[in-house]
């Protein structure tokens, strides 16, 4: 049933959960300038589904971080019912402290989980420190406050976790601040009024096997959530923003990345 919610949301069941868009994320293909053997970090994997078809369509070597002990374990099964255990590894680690990689590790780093890291310095610091120069990083972020919201829609965007709201140009900062030259920005907010929107209709379709499935108390406070994300973001009142840049192959003197 929710393979089925999933296809009728996104069009293709990569057993995600956000606002992304199949045909955006293989646009991260070549904003990231993946090829075959690319070395790629995901940060936030989930159960893997981004990850193994990045690494299907682009034959890329993927590694995936995320906090989530169940989804780790779904991601590895993935890996091996696709035959890609040689290119997919999943690591337990926390995408907002100090990463477990060798300096210069990766030649490509993403993140559609940024808005779940507080510390979003450190996290840069730590993607430049990992990452090898002239290597690519790419992250989403869908809390960014472009008008004004209420408490209640604070609250009930924040329901199913933490995270961090952050004001307009802020992200843009922090990228130069952490090391890299910043590429571009996108505004993504339409794709996260529509994906909302859709997974609303679709789960509201299936309401009585859901409700059998999840009890009332939490379908209702899912559906809630969708339909505040489908305002804020229809209105442009709380926006997502895709964001690029990269590690310069000369580094500047100075910079806190470069002392931790």
């Amino acid at each position: 049933m929710y393979q089925d919610v999933r296809r009728e949301t996104y069009n293709l069941d990569l057993g995600q959960t956000g606002w992304m868009t199949a045909e955006e994320f293989r646009g991260f293909f070549g904003l990231l300038n993946l090829t075959a053997g690319s070395r790629v970090l995901e940060v936030g994997c989930g159960a893997g589904g981004c990850a193994a078809y990045l690494a299907r369509m682009t034959d890329a070597d993927v590694t995936g971080i995320d906090v989530n002990e169940n989804a780790l374990r779904s991601a590895e099964v993935l890996a091996e019912s696709a035959g890609l255990e040689s290119r997919l590894r999943f690591k337990k680690v926390d995408g907002g402290g100090q990463l477990p990689f060798a300096h210069e590790s990766f030649d490509a780093i993403f993140s559609n989980a940024m808005c779940h890291i507080p510390n979003r310095l450190d996290a840069l610091e730590q993607w430049h420190r990992v990452l090898k120069p002239n290597g690519r990083m790419l992250f989403t972020d869908a809390m960014v406050v472009t008008g004004p919201v209420t408490s209640e829609e604070l609250a009930t965007r924040s329901s199913i976790g933490r995270y961090l709201f952050l004001p307009p140009g802020e992200n843009e900062r922090l990228i130069a601040e952490a090391g890299f030259k910043f590429l571009y920005s996108a505004d993504l907010t339409a794709n996260a009024a529509a994906v909302s929107k859709r997974w609303s209709e679709a789960r509201a379709r299936r309401r009585d096997d859901l409700i059998r499935i999840e009890g009332e108390s939490n379908f209702l406070g899912l559906q809630k959530f969708l339909a505040c994300v489908h305002l804020v973001s229809k209105e442009c009142r709380l926006c997502r923003f895709q964001y690029a840049g990269y590690k310069p192959a000369r580094q500047t003197d100075g910079l806190r990345s470069d002392k931790r």
